[in-house]
């Protein structure tokens, strides 16, 4: 029980900062709650598909290899992790009347990658322990969250815009530069120190979302 407490509790930290954050008109509880287990579900699904396609398509065949490693941050790992994401907020969230002002795309990218970040937390902490979960709730768990504000800033931009396509994959692109940026430091821990980089970019993210947050926040079509 205290295993999984520790993995769920970073993600549910995140929940509650992203629904306060959404100052003006809350989106219903219902709908989250599918959108967050669509997203530790069928993204899941989707990922492991795609990750086994991937590593088919781009196998590592030399650990210190650089250029492998960078294929398999950016390909393998994030554009199918992102983009497990991406389909869920897309066509389900995105289409919901719920989803009526430009906020709604951090809030459901938020919960939906939360949902996943969720169910990889539980794998995670039950498999390496009390330490993994630790280190994950200060660095994965919220990387992730990172990345949905990204992605869901774009695509909250993309509901309201005649630009939908452009504004859906900029989001997509956006979030797996990131995600990719962040996995490939890690993956090349080989080269010494080079892991910083891992956080540099993501401490880049976190100050991009909150100035994605509140842009969007100031274009609320409820602030009035």
């Amino acid at each position: 029980m205290g295993l999984l407490l520790l993995a769920l509790a970073p993600v549910v930290v995140i929940l509650i900062y992203i629904y306060v954050k959404d100052k003006y008109e809350k989106e219903p509880i219902g709908l989250l709650v599918k959108n967050f287990f669509l997203g530790a579900i069928v993204s899941i699904i989707i990922t492991v598909v795609l990750g086994f396609a991937a590593n088919i398509i781009f196998p590592v065949t030399d650990e210190k290899d650089i250029f492998q490693q960078f294929v398999k941050a950016f390909f393998v790992v994030a554009l199918v992790e992102e983009f497990s994401k991406y389909i869920i907020v897309k066509y389900y969230s995105q289409k919901k009347t719920d989803f009526n002002e430009p906020f709604d795309g951090i809030v459901y990218a938020v919960v939906v990658s939360m949902g996943f970040a969720a169910l990889e937390n539980v794998l995670y902490v039950y498999q390496y322990g009390v330490a993994t979960g630790l280190t994950r709730a200060f660095t994965a768990v919220p990387a992730h969250a990172t990345f949905g504000i990204l992605m869901g800033y774009f695509m909250g931009k993309a509901k309201f815009s005649d630009n939908r396509v452009k504004y859906n994959l900029l989001g997509l692109l956006i979030a797996t530069l990131f995600h990719g940026a962040y996995d490939f430091f890690l993956f090349i821990n080989f080269i010494p120190g080079i892991a910083i980089g891992a956080f540099v970019s993501l401490i880049i993210g976190i100050v991009l979302s909150r100035k994605a947050i509140k842009k969007h926040q100031l274009i609320s079509h409820f602030k009035a």
